[in-house]
């Protein structure tokens, strides 16, 4: 016999199980069902860009501040930047001007900032300069006399000597090229290599062995050595140009000759060199060639050009104004006699310059 089914007290139900809270409900109806439906964005061609950019806007507020904040970053790094900078300047300022560093890294630095070391009349001298005199003074003594710069005597030595002696130099140099300019004076490539040539000739060396003792003794490389000869080639052609006086006793000296004037005769009334104006202007070597060292490189280049015999114009000799006379060849060498003229030195015409156009160093050197 089928047992009746227990009937289930629903009052009682509603009293053991609590209502659903209306968030949790169905929405019930098809109507709301459909609206829910309808409100679902429909993502076509033609706007997932939009829908893109709506998904993207939401997650950028969880990156991290400074990626998207472009203008804080240009704002950080312009201040990193401008306090890299102003400590850099300070400490060059206090290496340079204050303990006068000469190290490598400092000299590095001038050769890219053209600081100004000295002023020289309205024009400045650089840093650089003045490093280029002192650093070769300090290599020299250091390797090849063996002093330390950094004992007592050696500081003394720096300070009483070495320092002067460089700041002198670089400010003669910059009077020299106004001088120049003045004048006009120029040095060629033709002749700065002429003048290397010769050096080379005189040491009997070649290229690398000219490199080597230039860098043993000075440190310099050939470049270096180029610079400080085309600074004295200046000094010694504005000195010539300068001294009218020197130039119209060669040119009177000249008119002599060409006019039936005896060489020797008017070599030993006239030379100023002192030795050989007592045997007729001869010189004491009898064998000229290019290695030579008693005869300027530009007497032997004229030599070259000459027949037995022949009488050369005035000649610019460096530190002296030359006519030469061929007297033999023999088997490339040469016999000649000179009549010379001693160029005023080129301090004679800087020193007035430089009192009307008064120097002023920025840096405390011993005097």
């Amino acid at each position: 016999m089928k047992k009746p089914t227990p009937k289930i007290n629903t009052e009682r139900l509603r009293n053991i199980i609590p209502p659903v809270p209306k968030r949790f409900k169905r929405v019930k109806g098809e109507e709301r069902i459909q609206e829910a439906f309808e409100n679902i964005p429909r993502i076509t061609n033609e706007t997932v860009a939009e829908h893109r950019e709506d998904v993207l806007k939401g997650a950028r507020k969880y990156k991290y501040p400074l990626q998207h904040s472009k203008h804080r970053i240009i704002i950080i790094s312009s201040v990193l930047l401008c306090v890299a900078v102003v400590g850099f300047i300070v400490y060059t300022a206090l290496a340079l001007y204050k303990f006068q560093s000469s190290s490598a890294f400092m000299y590095r630095i001038t050769q890219v900032l053209p600081v100004p070391v000295a002023r020289a009349g309205s024009h400045f001298v650089t840093y650089e300069n003045y490093l280029f005199e002192l650093r070769r003074y300090e290599h020299y003594y250091q390797t090849q006399q063996l002093v330390n710069f950094n004992s007592e005597g050696g500081k003394r030595q720096l300070e009483t000597f070495g320092k002067p002696q460089a700041m002198n130099e670089v400010i003669q140099a910059a009077y020299v090229k106004q001088l120049a300019s003045q004048y006009h004076v120029s040095v060629s490539n033709a002749e700065l290599n002429d003048e290397l040539n010769s050096l080379q000739a005189q040491n009997q060396s070649n290229n690398q062995e000219l490199a080597d003792v230039t860098n043993k003794f000075f440190g310099w490389s050939v470049d270096d050595l180029k610079r400080e000869l085309k600074q004295e080639l200046l000094a010694r052609k504005v000195a010539a140009t300068m001294d009218t006086t020197t130039q119209a006793r060669a040119n009177a000296a000249l008119a002599e000759l060409q006019g039936g004037a005896d060489f020797a005769a008017l070599a030993g009334r006239v030379s100023d060199d002192v030795a050989s104006k007592g045997n007729g202007g001869q010189y004491g070597n009898t064998a000229i060639t290019a290695a030579s060292t008693d005869v300027p490189p530009a007497v032997v280049r004229q030599l070259q050009t000459m027949q037995v015999g022949q009488v050369s114009g005035v000649i610019k000799a460096g530190t002296t104004l030359e006519i030469v006379k061929l007297i033999a060849v023999n088997d490339g060498k040469f016999t000649a006699a000179h009549i010379s003229f001693n160029i005023t030195p080129i301090q004679t015409y800087v020193a007035p310059y430089q009192k009307a156009h008064r120097s002023h160093v920025y840096i405390h050197i011993s005097k």
